[in-house]
């Protein structure tokens, strides 16, 4: 077509996606390359990436739409289809409220049909079978997809990696417990239907990855947060048993008392008090006909704490401690660690001015008799240093304290090389940030360093910023590997063992060191 007849259709209207291919930069134009792959049922269509180095497949179904009569049962088998099935969109989010303002999705928006996974690699892979590394999202069990532009597994796969992200059911369409729901299950549970999702997720990736490039006897399952929480209760669970070979968790696990879980009679007894309360009926089948609307909207009013998961005696026969105390987990490499910022110091202060004097009165009232004990582990001399000692407390109450009762336990009985990071990376202050900001490790800020993509939130990164996120790529990408992180041109990275209790500082001059804190999470073990 000549230049001149490309203008007059232009013009025209008559070839308008035609004009915007031909005025597309080559390097765009290449990102229109589609890909084709078959799998069991049916054939996918996904992209290669605008570099030509990733091929992607988004949106491929795990498990059937479960509506209808299928709202609140395990994962069903997916359908197969005929034709080419589109794999470049990311699929709905699972229902869910607003809830976290730092959770920017990338989708239509949330759906009760949402079982869908992700999977990027290399496209032109270095060897016939990749590592595959299943990622799970964080958001407290009530928030959170696949579609996060922090989660793109894109850059990672670059490492040599096969990645998978996958939507789980959320809140109460995910974890709501009631009588009637464990007579029809056939297993006599109820309760846990996001996290046999995940189940579902792995064995599909057990059953197809294959045809992808992937090894389904290589697979890492990793997470953050509630997904991290995930990561250990998959462990724990007899139904995971065999479906990943590596774990990794980042801030969070089933110990202690952030998200500690019920049992199948108390949760089972609070879904009937408020199917009858909120939605004014306790029958599965008038539940089941409402709207996922109107069910989503009496859920935010109870709450989201009030659906997560319980021990069913059937993901979970027992609680994950018991498990894991009785040395029935997967025996599987661990590496796990948290932020060194994980909580405000205002979880410990409430609206009180960060003193010395009032950090004390905190503690007592928190511990009481041993409040002394805590300003011996966590010192407040000075404003400042209250102020720290409050923060350190506040992120180890809420994630610190758990993860590392995880660790400690798999050292016991896990059969297991375990791996202990802390991430020290201070975030860039944005420009717009307060005058009293300070740079800080917060909550979920390792995730856009992990995944390799620091341009996914608008900050004025540095070198070693990038320095540090191309570390940990290779880092978690190496564990996925072999089941140890350690790897040519990186700060050596010594199992977590009695010997010191080495953890790796996740930072522009990393390296690692024996555990400094060890008894703070000696003592919170003790007062528990």
């Amino acid at each position: 077509m000549s230049g001149t007849s490309a203008w007059i259709l232009l013009k025209t209207g008559q070839c308008a996606l035609l004009a915007g291919i031909l005025l597309l930069p080559h390097a765009l134009r290449a990102q229109l390359r589609s890909v084709e792959q078959r799998t069991a049922n049916g054939v996918l269509e996904g992209v290669i990436s605008a570099d030509g180095k990733v091929r992607t497949f988004k949106g491929i179904p795990y498990a059937a739409p479960p509506v209808g009569p299928l709202r609140w049962k395990a994962p069903q088998p997916a359908a197969a289809w005929t034709g080419v099935r589109k794999a470049t969109e990311y699929p709905a989010r699972c229902m869910q409220a607003p809830i976290y303002p730092d959770m920017i999705f990338h989708d239509n928006g949330p759906s009760e049909d949402c079982l869908y996974l992700n999977l990027w690699m290399p496209a032109a892979p270095a060897q016939p079978r990749l590592p595959v590394m299943v990622w799970i999202y964080g958001g407290g069990f009530a928030a959170g997809a696949t579609s996060e532009p922090r989660q793109d597994g894109g850059n990672l796969s670059k490492k040599g990696v096969l990645v998978v992200s996958m939507n789980y059911r959320l809140g109460i369409f995910g974890f709501l417990a009631h009588p009637a729901l464990a007579k029809e299950s056939g297993h006599d549970a109820t309760g846990n239907y996001g996290l046999l999702d995940q189940v579902a997720a792995l064995k599909w990736v057990r059953d197809n990855i294959a045809v992808f490039g992937g090894d389904p006897n290589n697979v890492t399952i990793f997470g953050e947060s509630a997904g991290s929480f995930s990561v250990s209760a998959l462990m724990a669970s007899p139904l995971a048993q065999g479906l990943f070979r590596r774990a990794i968790g980042e801030s969070g696990a089933f110990f202690g008392d952030t998200l500690r879980m019920q049992s199948r009679a108390e949760t089972e007894k609070a879904g009937v008090e408020f199917a009858k309360s909120s939605l004014g009926t306790d029958s599965l089948e008038a539940l089941r006909a409402k709207p996922a609307a109107e069910i989503l909207q009496a859920a935010s009013k109870a709450g989201a704490a009030r659906f997560v998961p319980n021990i069913d005696g059937y993901f979970l026969p027992e609680s994950v401690e018991a498990i894991f105390a009785a040395g029935k987990q997967s025996h599987v490499p661990l590496l796990a660690g948290w932020n060194a910022d994980e909580m405000t110091y205002r979880a410990i202060f409430g609206n009180t001015d960060p003193t010395a004097e009032n950090f004390l009165a905190r503690a007592r009232a928190f511990y009481g008799d041993h409040a002394e004990t805590v300003l011996k582990l966590y010192p407040a001399a000075t404003a400042a240093q209250a102020k720290r000692s409050a923060q350190d407390l506040a992120g180890d109450r809420f994630i610190g304290y758990s993860t590392w009762k995880w660790m400690e336990q798999q050292l016991k009985t896990g059969q297991a090389p375990v791996y202990r990071y802390r991430f020290e990376q201070t975030l860039p202050l944005a420009a717009d940030a307060a005058a009293d900001a300070e740079p800080a490790a917060p909550h979920a800020s390792e995730i856009e360093f992990v995944f390799q993509v620091l341009s996914s939130r608008k900050l004025p990164w540095r070198p070693e910023d990038r320095k540090v996120s191309d570390l940990m790529g290779s880092y978690w990408s190496n564990f996925a590997k072999t089941g140890d992180p350690n790897g040519d041109g990186l700060a050596r990275w010594p199992a977590y063992s009695p010997d010191g209790y080495q953890v790796v500082h996740l930072r522009a001059d990393p390296g690692a060191a024996p555990d400094a804190h060890r008894a703070r999470y000696q003592f919170l073990d003790g007062v528990r």
